[in-house]
């Protein structure tokens, strides 16, 4: 049962060897049976907790513009070992960081543009910061993006200064 659980889990998506042993506590999967059973799918190399952070940090990365910190939360919480959760996260650097939030910046601020600055600030910085990007660093890129389009920068309250 333990066995089948696992693959069946493994078919829809790569998951992590603590998601595996949470599905199979679940259904009353004796401890010792589910070790087993992930020792051996480890040992084959159907559960790779490093390659599965690898993955997941470079595809949420790219696909929803999520930063290292935002990354490091879902890894935790998807039980990956802070070993291998430290080396994926090194795929992303501080630059790629800034790249990914000024693109985010600009497509939120693109997506407000009919509205006030003061509100295309706000809206912009909170869904940023949902994003797990460092109030300082979505202040600056929200100054410069609307400096850039000839809009004077509103305040932003609760935003940290560089």
């Amino acid at each position: 049962m333990a066995r089948a659980i696992a693959l069946r889990m493994l078919t829809g998506a790569p998951r992590s060897r603590a998601q595996l042993a949470e599905a199979m506590g679940r259904r009353d999967v004796p401890e010792e049976v589910a070790e087993r059973v992930l020792d051996r799918f480890t040992e084959v190399g159907l559960v790779d907790d490093a390659a599965y952070a690898e993955t997941l940090v470079r595809t949420r990365h790219a696909e929803r513009g999520l930063s290292r910190r935002a990354l490091a939360v879902e890894l935790r919480r998807k039980g990956v070992g802070d070993e291998d959760a430290e080396r994926a996260l090194e795929q992303i650097d501080t630059e790629d960081e800034e790249s990914a939030a000024r693109h985010l910046v600009r497509r939120r601020l693109a997506a407000t543009a009919g509205l006030d600055a003061q509100t295309r600030a706000r809206r912009t910085f909170a869904a940023l910061g949902r994003k797990g990007y460092p109030p300082g660093l979505v202040a600056r890129l929200v100054r410069e993006e609307l400096a850039a389009d000839g809009l004077d920068t509103p305040p932003l309250t609760g935003a940290d200064p560089d």
